[in-house]
């Protein structure tokens, strides 16, 4: 898969993100409500500073990994998976995102383990899902 496939693919999936929500832009807003005390806590968490930087970490090593296999670079590519299987894991990440993580992991492991491109190619999409399915259970919007 060559550099031009990485840019369709991700700008097909910046459209799915921005598709319309269905609701009548003229209706009035409604206020949210107030979230709930545990809510707060958990959006403490996500939104600390050394939380956000070690999910940029996250970020910053798939980058790497997707480049290098934009560049067939396979060695590359496995040393960026191999940082995203191993590293340590952030202090307060909450239980119930650990699923996220260790499929994560899992894929980057099969990056990892890929005899060839193509094969890294398919491991390292499935991070990119694991990452956006982590941000929408959190209510993350990174748009």
């Amino acid at each position: 898969m060559k550099l031009h496939t990485y840019l369709i693919v991700g700008v097909a999936l910046c459209m799915a993100g921005c598709g319309s929500s269905g609701e009548d832009p003229a209706a009035p807003a409604e206020e949210a409500p107030a979230p709930a005390p545990e809510a707060a806590a958990v959006d403490a968490i996500w939104q600390s500073e050394a939380f956000v930087d070690h999910m940029h970490e996250h970020a910053e090593k798939l980058d790497e990994l997707n480049f290098a296999l934009a560049d067939d670079d396979l060695d590359a590519a496995k040393a960026a998976a191999n940082w995203l299987s191993t590293h340590n894991t952030n202090d307060d990440i909450q239980a119930d995102w650990m699923p996220h993580l260790y499929r994560m992991r899992e894929k980057a492991e099969a990056v990892e383990a890929a005899p060839d491109i193509e094969t890294a190619q398919a491991a390292a999409m499935q991070i990119t899902i694991q990452c956006q399915e982590c941000h929408a259970a959190v209510g993350i919007n990174t748009r």
